[in-house]
Parts: structure tokens; sequence; C-alpha cells
């Protein structure tokens, strides 16, 4: 982990196995005496870069996008269940959509996507939920701030009844329940 000290701007480089753990680290500066404290607490809602970038971040990566239109093979939404997708924090808190067709792609308002969100820090096209049969899976569309599942940045997750996901700042939640008999 690399610091600056907070008085003189000098940089350091702290043992990352030493500092695993903790909330936050305190060093003190060799070459003008200060002392700074360091937070390291991970805060699920903050944007991170890595570095270096994972290969599907890279530019060079094929595009998910790209596949997206011609890859719905094997996609179907279950016969006796309904999967509802409903926002649960974020600008448009309480919107809720039932899938009606197996692929649902979440992304910017006015942007072409199924499910449309206000939320500025969502892309156009930011990820995908696809229905094959019971199994729900969540993709990420190369999107610039990325897709969240248990606090963890995802290129695709399996999610389940109850399961919720981050876009931005909007907290989502699936749900996966049985068609009501008529």
């Amino acid at each position: 982990m690399q610091v600056t000290c907070g008085q003189c701007g000098v940089r350091y480089q702290l043992n990352d196995e030493q500092v695993a753990g903790h909330p936050r680290v305190q060093f003190h500066c060799v070459k003008c005496g200060h002392t700074t404290v360091v937070e390291i607490t991970k805060h699920p809602d903050r944007t991170v870069s890595t570095t270096p970038l994972p290969d599907f971040a890279r530019g060079s990566a094929p595009s998910i996008a790209a596949t997206l239109v011609s890859d719905y093979q094997g996609l179907s939404l279950p016969e006796d269940k309904t999967i509802t997708i409903t926002v649960i924090s974020g600008s448009d808190r309480g919107m809720a959509q039932a899938m009606a067709k197996p692929r649902v792609v979440l992304g910017r308002a006015g942007g072409g996507a199924d499910f449309g969100l206000t939320d500025p820090e969502v892309s156009r096209w930011h990820c995908a939920l696809e229905a094959k049969g019971e199994f729900v899976r969540l993709r990420d569309l190369d999107s610039t701030n990325g897709t969240y599942f248990d606090d963890e940045r995802v290129k695709a997750a399996e999610v389940g009844h109850q399961s919720e996901f981050r876009i931005g700042s909007t907290k989502l939640l699936i749900t996966i329940t049985p068609k009501s008999q008529s």
C-alpha cells in the first residue's frame, strides 16, 4: 500500500501483509516528523481503481455489449416463476419491473436500456440480467463504474431470490416468486 505524508507529501510504501485487517494505520514521517493516520477500511460505495487494469477493463478486451444482441442461445424465463427487479435505494427507489424477456439490460434512462435508471453513475448499457430457467446471471456490460455483488466488483455472477447488487449509487433486489394461479 502506497501512502503519503499529510504534512510534506513524501511517499512511503507500507507492507500490505502488516496492514491487512486493520481499519487504519498510523506512520511517522522520517523527513518532517509528522504523524499521519491512513484509513484502510473499504467503503462499498466508493469507486476503487485497480492497477494494473484487469483484462476485462482494457480497451483491447472483446466488448460484451457488441455480442449482446446475438447471444440469446439457451436463455429462457422460468414458466412457473416471476423474476422481479426492484430498486431498493437510490434516486429511483421503489421502481420495480418483472422480467418480460430472458435478457433485461439495465442502464441509464433514455439510453436504450430495458430498465432505465436516472442515476448519473450508471452507464448507458450498464449490466444485464439473463434468465436460463431457474438461474439468473448478472453480467456487467463493460460499464464505467462497475457492477457490485456482495460488495465485490464482478464481471458476472449467479444471483438468486433475494439477491442484492449495486450499479452506480443504485442498489437493486432480485426476487423470484411463484406465478400466481388465476
